[in-house]
């Protein structure tokens, strides 16, 4: 895999005259913040050429009416942005490799609530933020949920395919009254339903089945006080997987997939799958991975319980018990385009005010907007002993006045947002450039970012040692 050293290595020998601009600007200086150009825009001497808007590199078909979100004389919007001019990457189910990852890029939102199509681990490590759209395909995969529940209670499939085989004969109005005994079913009202996750996919499910006459129970150790309140009034909480799904009719799993050592790979599995009532139906909208196939064959095959799946499954596609369907969750144009404006607004708002919502690896930082005439710096860095104080050291050192600081941190990563006044006690001009370069330079930086009132620069980047704005 290429990394963004070889990436950056390589756009340094462009010669369009944005990558000349920043190839001379890394030997120089950064930028210069002059207070006289702080009624008519700022100074930034090397990226004139470079500056007007901020590029937003998308992979996938993008909803239109989400990309509208995007003001157009702020933002550009394309597929490639080449010479390594993209400052933002919005996709869907594209398998982004690091070789397409400039290192221009700031930030990275996915259009859906899953992010394994995404090297997050190793954006972390780069101090590039990940976005996700949680909650903007709920409803779409809830009514989806609704669906298989009937899909399970009923032989509608088989009834379906066995009608076309009649009628391709000529014999359906002989014998459908005959044979439509052969796809009986049950009725769901009364039944209980087990939701394994109530989140915003597994809140909106038990409130519809409840809805539907339906009795239902809950498992989700990180149950979140906004979810527990969208629950229906009458649910039962129980504390583990086993005792959730003993009694129920349905059970619906909503769990994200993760991988490794206590991840969720093949939760669904004999151990559980070994409390499940004899014709039990399970519903399984989140991934494919979370159930163990041939557990579940063993489990099929033994008596009368179905399995309705939205992910393909090589043990189970032709099983009679069972009803695959190609992925369709999120499939529905009110879905896309809810995530492509959620994934929108969250790059918006990052790029804009460095605001931090809805990331899979960085801390959630709500800011204010930034006062008129003040200068906005943010630093990433490793979550380590010492960095803040390293940080604020630095300005200390340039005699600037910080007005406001915020550091948040999540995991590995910190975030700090520091807003400062352009104007030094003695009347002086703040004079960045150095500043710039000597705190992205600081062991444990990734990152750093200035936003002022020209768009698309003032980026840094410390990646090995190296310097890269």
């Amino acid at each position: 895999m290429t990394s963004l050293i070889t990436i950056a290595s390589r756009a340094a020998r462009r010669t369009n005259s944005c990558s000349v601009a920043r190839a001379a600007a890394s030997t120089r200086r950064s930028f210069t913040v002059g207070y006289d150009h702080m009624t008519s825009g700022w100074d930034v001497v090397g990226f004139e050429e470079c500056a007007g808007n901020y590029n937003i590199e998308t992979f996938n078909k993008i909803s239109p009416k989400g990309l509208a979100q995007f003001p157009s004389d702020r933002y550009g919007i394309k597929e490639d942005w080449e010479q390594n001019n993209a400052h933002a990457i919005l996709l869907r189910s594209h398998k982004l490799q690091e070789d397409e990852i400039d290192v221009s890029v700031r930030a990275i939102a996915r259009c859906g609530a899953g992010t394994n199509n995404v090297p997050v681990a190793r954006m972390t490590e780069l101090g590039i933020p990940v976005f996700n759209t949680p909650g903007a395909n709920a409803n779409a995969v809830k009514e989806l949920v609704l669906c298989g529940l009937f899909l399970g209670s009923r032989r509608l499939v088989k009834g379906i395919n066995h009608m076309k085989d009649l009628g391709e004969k000529g014999l359906a109005r002989e014998r459908v009254e005959k044979d439509k005994a052969m796809f009986g079913g049950r009725e769901i009202k009364g039944k209980t339903v087990a939701i394994i996750g109530m989140g915003h996919i597994g809140a909106a499910t038990a409130r519809e089945a409840s809805a539907l006459g339906m009795k239902t129970v809950g498992y989700d150790p990180g149950l979140s006080i906004e979810s527990a309140l969208k629950l229906p009034r009458d649910i039962q909480i129980k504390d583990s997987i086993s005792s959730a799904v003993a009694d129920a009719d349905y059970i619906s799993i909503n769990i994200p997939y993760i991988k490794g050592e206590g991840g969720t790979h093949g939760i669904i599995g004999k151990d559980v799958i070994s409390h499940f009532k004899d014709d039990a139906v399970l519903l399984n909208f989140a991934r494919g991975e979370l159930v163990n196939s041939d557990d579940m064959k063993e489990f099929l095959d033994k008596g009368d319980g179905r399995y309705i799946s939205d992910f393909p499954d090589d043990v189970l596609w032709d099983h009679e018990n069972a009803v695959l369907l190609p992925h369709l969750g999120a499939s529905t144009e009110e879905a896309e385009e809810c995530a492509a404006a959620m994934a929108a607004d969250t790059i918006k708002d990052y790029l804009d005010s460095g605001t931090i919502k809805n990331s899979v690896n960085f801390p959630a930082t709500t800011l204010p907007e930034r006062e008129k005439n003040t200068i906005r710096l943010t630093v990433v860095n490793k979550n380590i002993p010492g960095m803040l104080a390293t940080i604020t050291e630095a300005f200390a050192k340039y005699n600037i006045n910080i007005l406001q600081q915020i550091n948040t941190s999540r995991g590995d990563v910190a975030y700090n947002v520091i807003d400062i006044d352009p104007v030094i006690a003695d009347g002086s001009t703040v004079d960045l450039k150095d500043l710039q370069k000597e705190l992205t330079m600081h062991e444990g930086v990734l990152s750093s970012r200035i936003l002022f009132d020209k768009i698309g620069v003032g980026y840094a980047r410390n990646i090995d040692g190296n310097y890269y704005v």
